[in-house]
């Protein structure tokens, strides 16, 4: 082993110590965040950062979450082995492959063609064949495939969008950002149940809008 893989492998074990020290403790959910390594999905002169617990940029003026926020928001989702999950912003594709691990399928659309075409490219490359990704509004969901298990969305919502909502199964749920700016968010965790939902504020977030239509 060089002395950068030496490098690599401890920027690698104070990545997962530090999501540990965020509140996580779910053990499949660290061992999905020990798995994947983010540095698959930063590329250019943020590479040099993938291990550092903070949002960075990628294209068409969106960000890869922070990975901390990205492991409190599956571990909220209580995926299980047989779960089909839909993920709203695939973005990098950072979070849907976490999920990979986790569930049986992931679908994950995103807006933004040119960020749906990347994401793929990872996703081949590292093997994660229970991912479907593809090209399309998420606000409104992806009813030909539901209802879902679990729904996450990775971009901020004024409400938790009905239409995501109606896709849900009962006992499902779904772990969205809400917010009417982009400096005042809650992460919303919402059960859905026989007779309603049940809503519960997990903590102050920060995320893009969420969008409708397409982008470029």
């Amino acid at each position: 082993m060089t002395q950068g893989d030496d490098d690599l492998s401890e920027q690698r074990m104070r990545f997962i110590y530090t999501i540990r020290s965020r509140g996580v403790t779910d053990a499949r959910v660290l061992s999905a965040m020990e798995r994947i390594d983010r540095r698959a999905f930063v590329t250019g002169i943020f590479s040099d950062r993938a291990y550092e617990d903070m949002p960075l940029p990628i294209a068409c003026g969106q960000t890869i979450s922070q990975p901390s926020v990205v492991a409190l928001m599956t571990e909220a989702l209580q995926v299980s082995p047989r779960d089909k999950v839909l993920e709203v912003g695939t973005g990098s594709g950072y979070q849907a492959a976490i999920l990979s691990q986790l569930a049986r399928r992931v679908y994950t659309v995103e807006r933004h063609r040119t960020l749906a075409q990347v994401a793929q490219r990872v996703f081949n490359d590292l093997g994660l064949h229970n991912i479907t990704s593809m090209v399309s509004d998420g606000s409104y969901g992806l009813p030909e495939q539901a209802p879902f298990d679990r729904i996450i969305v990775t971009a901020a919502a004024e409400d938790p969008p009905g239409p995501l909502l109606a896709q849900l199964k009962i006992g499902g749920i779904m772990v969205v950002p809400v917010g009417q700016s982009d400096t005042v968010q809650s992460l919303i965790r919402v059960i859905r149940h026989d007779d309603g939902f049940e809503y519960e504020e997990m903590r102050a977030v920060r995320f893009v809008p969420l969008l409708e239509g397409l982008g470029h």
